[in-house]
């Protein structure tokens, strides 16, 4: 596999997106993230690092967001983070990333996630094995056309030539099995890419993750709403936490990496809700979702 960059340059690169995403999300909320800088030495059978978790809550655009910066290292790869090399598994493994997930007080406002991500891991045999992975999709709980075409504009834009693959991947990935359903209208996902180019395609894609989704936001956070779209975000913020607690290959890493819980739990919503077998009335603006939700499309 040919050599992507030093980890030391994919550090500062991702520090630097991280700081990119804060100011940005401040600029728009007028509040101020929390950041907590952590470092963690090494113990028998758990990870060693240093990151950076950065958290707005209860802010007027932002109800609840998190940019986290990690760098990871550990002497064995855990199995969700080697579905596609199993023979690595159990490797001595160094791992760094970005990752956002942003939850907005306005229900005509959607929820996003962003994730960028580079490993390095070497077998008993010596030779380092890196590659990329990463992705960014949107979870809208009312849809606007417009909005997802940006959306998957930006997300084509990372790299037209895999937009295809890498959208498809995306809407197999956030399948909430369970229940037949989509998390969100998708994007795009992928891991084990290990082109020279790998860290690049990571900053691409973070830059237009914040460029169309800064807009998405801008455009729907001052939307007048009811009590009744409010109980419906809630309602939908319930499928988001099945996902990522029953189905998400970040956490179930996390948390078989025995990691910080606090930011492994980053990406929960402040509050969600569940009702027994609720179907929204026919022809309502929440049974469209719903179909689009059950049947993926193509928005480019």
């Amino acid at each position: 596999m040919t050599a992507l960059p030093e980890i030391g340059t994919a550090r500062d690169a991702l520090l630097e997106l991280q700081n990119r995403l804060i100011a940005r999300f401040e600029g728009m909320d007028g509040g101020q993230f929390r950041r907590d800088h952590w470092t963690r030495p090494q113990v028998a059978g758990q990870f060693s690092g240093d990151g950076r978790t950065c958290i707005l809550e209860n802010g007027e655009v932002i109800e609840r967001g998190g940019v986290l910066f990690s760098h990871i290292m550990g002497a064995k790869l855990p199995p969700a983070a080697s579905a596609h090399r199993p023979h690595l598994a159990g490797s001595r493994y160094e791992v760094l990333g970005v990752s956002v997930v942003i939850h907005p007080r306005n229900p005509f406002a959607p929820t996003a996630h962003m994730n960028v991500r580079r490993f390095s891991v070497t077998p008993e045999d010596g030779q380092t094995v890196a590659w990329v992975g990463g992705g960014m999709d949107l979870t809208p709980h009312y849809l606007f056309d417009e909005d997802a075409t940006v959306f998957h504009c930006a997300a084509q834009g990372v790299s037209s030539l895999h937009y295809p693959t890498w959208k498809h991947q995306c809407d197999e990935y956030f399948l909430l099995k369970h229940r037949c359903e989509a998390r969100g209208i998708g994007g795009i996902f992928f891991d084990d890419y290990g082109e020279p180019d790998g860290l690049d395609i990571a900053v691409k894609l973070g830059n237009a993750f914040l460029d169309a989704y800064a807009l998405i936001l801008e455009r729907r956070k001052d939307t007048p709403f009811q009590p009744s779209h409010r109980d419906w975000q809630l309602y939908r913020r319930g499928r988001y936490v099945e996902f990522n607690l029953v189905w998400d290959r970040g956490t179930t890493f996390g948390l078989q990496s025995n990691g910080r819980i606090e930011s492994i739990l980053a990406s929960m919503p402040p509050l969600a809700a569940w009702q027994y077998n609720r179907e929204p009335e026919a022809g309502s603006d929440e049974a469209r979702l719903l179909e689009v939700l059950r049947e993926p499309r193509d928005w480019v």
